[in-house]
């Protein structure tokens, strides 16, 4: 067997980051830069008030309330005030409008009170600077705004747009070929004959590779027949950046899949040192790397996890591959016997009054019993041995974020 550590660091090694595209800033959220930022523009690119309320020279309201004269109105888009506002003038502005020259600072129309038609009498002192945005308060030109490697959230999109940033440099997303096969499988929920069972892994797969960031290509249950599924490979291999099958990758003596990928592309068959998803299928075909995953449900789930899910991510520019990880504390046993495996015990999880993360087995723990597994929300890694007693630390990997 082969610990998970170094079957991590094989695949890995074999998917380096695609090449970088020049993508659209407000279609490029999820991407991840392959470039830096520079801002071509401050932001904000004038001087701005904050809030509704009146432009003022800040020494007006040195010595507490006064009475001002207004000497206009300026609103968000509207052309500046025409000339610099003198001491004892006050200017009616609004959120976002110029702030006018001369002035320094804006009172809040909440501190604000009307004494007669062209005069407004202010409460509250003020400093210089109060109420006012600025210019390049946010972002001034020249400045790298974002890094490589940082991922594209609708925040920074925001910002890609305030800075005029219309396209930038990503690692794009894997379009990832999905399949499943064998006989056995029914897709089209007629009734199931003697030996058939309905197909879910891809069902499960393909949420999973979308929610990664990856385009999801799916190529549908591909039959036993080794001339067939040749063909969906190697399309397969020349149209996607990875392909992921399901079932197949055991120790068997003959199976179609490992028939065909055997002789059709360089393969590294595995048996990893852990349980579920001992079995593991990785390889290249036509330099298109193959992930083959088992096709029993839950140890296809965590080959995903462990092993797909990073080594896709790195190809498209991530630089956190794995899921969050953390030490918890178990309220049960998670018991085990010895056989030189890691166990990874699917578990649920809350974070408890005491600011600690505490985890329960769920109810089966079979590499077939899906239903179980579908309520987990981590796995716990539990060594080689006897297992966990509760109360006891166990390290977990969070199955969401």
């Amino acid at each position: 067997m082969i610990d998970l550590e170094d079957a991590q660091r094989l695949v890995l090694e074999a998917c380096p980051p695609l090449a970088p595209v020049d993508v659209a800033s407000a279609d490029a959220v999820g991407l991840v830069l392959a470039a830096d930022v520079v801002a071509g523009e401050d932001v904000p690119p004038f001087a701005n008030s904050a809030v509704d309320g009146y432009a003022v020279h800040a020494l007006d309201l040195a010595d507490g309330p006064v009475e001002l004269a207004v000497v206009g109105e300026v609103a968000a888009g509207a052309e500046p005030f025409p000339r610099p506002l003198v001491p004892g003038e006050a200017l009616r502005i609004m959120t976002g409008a110029p702030l006018p020259a001369g002035a320094d600072a804006v009172a809040m129309v909440e501190d604000s009170e009307p004494v007669d038609p062209g005069r407004v009498r202010l409460h509250r002192r003020l400093e210089p600077g109060a109420s006012v945005r600025n210019v390049a308060d946010d972002v001034g030109e020249g400045d790298v705004v974002f890094t490589a490697g940082a991922v594209i959230t609708p925040a920074v999109a925001g910002v890609l747009a305030s800075i005029n940033a219309r396209v930038v440099m990503v690692h794009p997303a894997a379009r990832v070929a999905l399949l499943s096969t064998g006989d056995e499988l029914v897709t089209d929920g007629s009734p199931l004959q003697p030996g058939q069972i309905r197909e879910s892994n891809s069902v499960m797969l393909a949420p999973l590779l979308a929610e990664a960031g990856c385009v999801v290509d799916h190529r549908g249950t591909v039959p036993d027949d080794e001339t067939v599924l040749e063909a969906v490979l190697r399309d397969a291999a020349g149209s996607c950046d990875a392909i992921v099958t399901s079932g197949g990758v055991s120790m068997g003596e003959y199976d179609v899949v490992k028939a065909v990928l055997g002789r059709i592309a360089e393969m590294n068959w595995m048996q990893i040192a852990i349980k579920p998803a001992k079995p593991f299928a990785f390889g290249t075909l036509d330099g298109t790397p193959i992930f083959g995953l088992p096709g029993n449900p839950v140890s296809s789930l965590v080959s995903f996890e462990l092993l797909a899910r990073p080594a896709l991510r790195r190809m498209m520019g991530h630089r956190r591959l794995a899921r969050r990880s953390l030490v918890g504390i178990t309220d049960a046993d998670l018991t085990r016997r010895p056989d030189g495996k890691v166990h990874l015990m699917r578990v649920t999880g809350t974070f408890d009054d005491d600011g600690r993360y505490h985890v329960r087995p769920v109810s089966a723990q079979g590499s077939h019993q899906l239903a179980a597994t579908a309520l987990a929300d981590a796995l716990a890694v539990v060594p080689d041995g006897t297992g966990v007693p509760a109360g006891a630390d166990v390290a977990v990997l969070l199955l969401t974020g």
